[in-house]
């Protein structure tokens, strides 16, 4: 069975249920379980640089708030937790790239992931972390389907 969770979450209803089926799978178990969240910390607009130290650091609050809820989430259901920031600081770089590497080098045997579903346009417009990951990962990936 798994020994190394993975579990991405972004503070949505969809990756509060993927924490949740993460849990399942490290609770009664010899399994670790790191939840990450990734922080996209570059921009294009080089004219609001003053700005971006603002911004950079209001990013990361939520993004060590959105661990800390899910760390108490996982406390809470009787499993210990690690927590991981990971930050894109270099243009290029992309969500689904930060969070497979953090699973290679960690190294997870399991990445478990929300997914919205979404179709058609939808779908076109927003893109998928998840499906972005899906199709890069060399470990196995688990969908939860969001509501």
């Amino acid at each position: 069975m798994y020994k190394h969770i993975l579990v991405a979450v972004d503070g949505s209803d969809t990756s509060n249920l993927a924490l949740q089926e993460a849990i399942k799978l490290v609770k009664g178990r010899q399994a670790q379980l790191r939840i990450v969240h990734v922080v996209e910390e570059v921009t294009l607009n080089i004219d609001a640089e003053y700005a971006m130290g603002a911004y950079q650091e209001a990013m990361r609050k939520t993004g060590e708030a959105v661990l800390r809820k899910a760390e108490a989430v996982a406390r809470e259901s009787g499993v210990k937790a690690e927590t991981k920031l990971l930050e894109i600081e270099t243009l290029g770089h992309r969500i689904t790239d930060m969070v497979v590497e953090e699973a290679q080098s960690w190294p997870a045997d399991v990445i478990v992931l929300g997914t919205h579903g979404r179709r058609g346009f939808n779908h076109l417009l927003m893109g998928s972390v998840a499906e972005g990951i899906v199709r890069i990962s060399p470990k196995p990936v688990l969908l939860i389907r969001g509501k």
